[in-house]
C-alpha cells in the first residue's frame, strides 16, 4: 500500500533548532557540575544523577511520545515538550536543594522528545536516503549548540553563577515555543485511529533484526558520548587541572567532530549508501579513545594529547547517526513515529547505562584512563551493530533482486 507523503516539509532551520535544544541542556552545565554540587552540598556522584536521571526519563518519554505523535500529530507533541522544558528550566534556576534541582531536571527532559518527533516529521516528507541527508545537515547545524554550550555555560557560571545557565535555557525554550507555534506545520498525513494501535506496534519493531541493529548502533554510539561527558570532568580535575571554561572548550571538540561528521553524512550518504556510511563512522569513532589511551600509556599528561583525539568519536557519531536514524524509521513506513520514539528510547537508554556505569567505575585513582576505556567499549559495540546492519541490508537487497 502506498504511503502518502506530507506536503508540508519542516525546514532545516526548524529541525536544527529542535535538535539543538534537545541536546543543549545535556552539555551546557557540565563545567559547572563541581560548583553546583558544592553549592547544593552534595558529592559529585549524587550530582551525576542530573545526567543519568535526565537520560533515563528521556528514554521513557521518547517511548511514549513517538506513538503519540503518530496518533495526535507531530506539532502538538513538539509544542508540549517545549512548554514543559521551559517550566523545568525555571525550576532548576530557582532550586535551593539537590532534590528540587533533580526533580526539575526531569521536567526539563521533556524536550528530548522533540528530537525523534522532528526526525519523524522529516521522514514524513522525504524518502529514506533523502531523509538521511536532511537529518545530516540539520544535525550539523544543531551541533553548534552543544559545541558552544559548555564554553558558554562555563563563561556564564564565571560571570553570573551557575543559575544564569538555566535562565538562558528558559529564554531559549520560550522563544522556540513561539517560533514553532507560528512556523511549524503538521506533517503527519496518516494519523492513526488510536494510540493503542501505535503502542501495539512495538512488538513488530522489536521482532525486526534490522531495527535492532540500527537502534543498537545509535544506543552504543550515544553511550560513548555519555561516557565522555560523565568521566572527562573528573579527568580534567585530577590529571589535567583544567578550569571550567577550559574544560568547556575541550568538551566542545567532540561536538565539533559531530558537526563535521554530520556535514559529511549529509553530503555523501546517498553516494556511499547508508550501511557503508554507518560502518565508516563507527570505525573512525573507535580510533578516538584508543588514541587517547595510547597517549596516556606512553606518559602524556597534557590536555591536548589526552582529550583532542576524542574529536573522532564526534566525527564517527555524526557520520553514522543520521543514517542509522533514517534506517530505523524506515523499517516500517506506517510506524515512523513509533520507530523514531523506540529508537530514541533505546538510544538514550544506552546513554543512561554508559553514564551510570562510567560514574560507578571512574574514581580519582583511575580517572586518567577509565573514561576512555568505557568510551572504547561503547564504540566497539556500536561497530559490531554497524557491521550487522551492513550484512542484513546486503542480504535483504539480494533477496529483493
Amino acid at each position: 500500500m502506498q504511503i502518502a507523503k506530507s506536503t508540508s516539509s519542516p525546514s532545516v532551520v526548524t529541525v536544527s533548532l529542535l535538535c539543538a535544544l534537545s541536546v543543549l541542556p545535556l552539555s551546557i552545565f557540565l563545567p559547572s557540575l563541581p560548583g553546583i554540587s558544592s553549592d547544593l552540598h552534595v558529592d559529585y556522584g549524587v550530582m551525576s544523577l542530573s545526567l543519568a536521571g535526565y537520560a533515563g526519563l528521556s528514554a521513557i518519554l521518547e517511548l511514549l511520545m513517538g506513538p503519540l505523535s503518530d496518533r495526535y500529530g507531530r506539532r502538538p507533541i513538539i509544542l508540549l515538550s517545549l512548554a514543559l522544558f521551559t517550566i523545568g528550566s525555571i525550576g532548576c534556576a530557582l532550586s535551593s536543594s539537590i532534590w528540587s534541582f533533580l526533580a526539575f531536571r526531569l521536567v526539563q527532559a521533556a524536550v528530548t522528545s522533540s528530537y525523534p518527533v522532528s526526525i519523524a516529521a522529516v521522514r514524513d516528507a522525504f524518502g529514506k536516503e533523502t531523509a538521511a541527508s536532511k537529518i545530516g545537515y540539520a544535525s550539523m547545524a544543531a551541533a553548534l549548540a552543544p559545541m558552544l554550550g559548555p564554553a558558554v555555560g562555563g563563561s556564564l557560571d564565571g560571570m553570573f553563577g551557575w543559575r544564569a545557565i538555566f535562565w538562558v535555557l528558559t529564554s531559549a525554550g520560550a522563544m522556540l515555543f513561539v517560533y514553532c507555534w507560528i512556523n511549524l506545520e503538521e506533517t503527519n498525513v496518516d494519523i492513526s485511529r488510536s494510540a493503542k494501535d501505535q503502542f501495539s506496534a512495538y512488538p513488530i519493531l522489536l521482532r525486526s533484526a534490522r531495527f535492532w541493529s540500527y537502534a543498537a548502533c545509535l544506543a552504543c554510539s550515544t553511550g560513548a558520548f555519555y561516557a565522555f561527558l560523565v568521566g572527562v570532568p573528573l579527568t580534567a580535575k585530577v590529571l589535567l587541572n583544567l578550569s571550567p571554561a577550559a574544560l568547556g572548550g575541550y568538551i566542545g571538540t567532540i561536538t565539533l567532530g559531530f558537526m563535521v561528521g554530520s556535514f559529511l553524512s549529509g553530503r555523501y550518504s546517498r553516494r556511499l549508501s547508508l550501511p557503508r556510511t554507518i560502518v565508516l563512522g563507527r570505525f573512525l569513532a573507535c580510533i578516538g579513545p584508543l588514541t587517547s589511551l595510547g597517549f596516556w600509556f606512553f606518559g602524556a599528561s597534557q590536555a591536548f594529547w589526552i582529550l583532542a583525539p576524542c574529536v573522532l568519536v564526534g566525527v564517527g557519531n555524526g557520520l553514522s547517526g543520521p543514517c542509522a536514524n533514517a534506517g530505523a524509521v524506515s523499517v516500517h513506513p506506517r510506524l515512523v513515529g513509533s520507530a523514531s520514539g523506540l529508537a530514541g528510547c533505546m538510544t538514550i537508554a544506552g546513554g543512561f547505562l554508559f553514564s551510570s556505569a562510567t560514574g560507578f567505575v571512574v574514581t580519582d585513582h583511575n580517572a586518567a584512563y577509565s573514561p576512555f576505556g568505557m568510551m572504547l567499549l561503547a564504540c566497539l559495540l556500536s561497530l559490531l551493530a554497524a557491521v550487522t546492519v551492513y550484512y542484513l541490508e546486503a542480504r535483504r537487497s539480494g533477496q529483493e533482486s
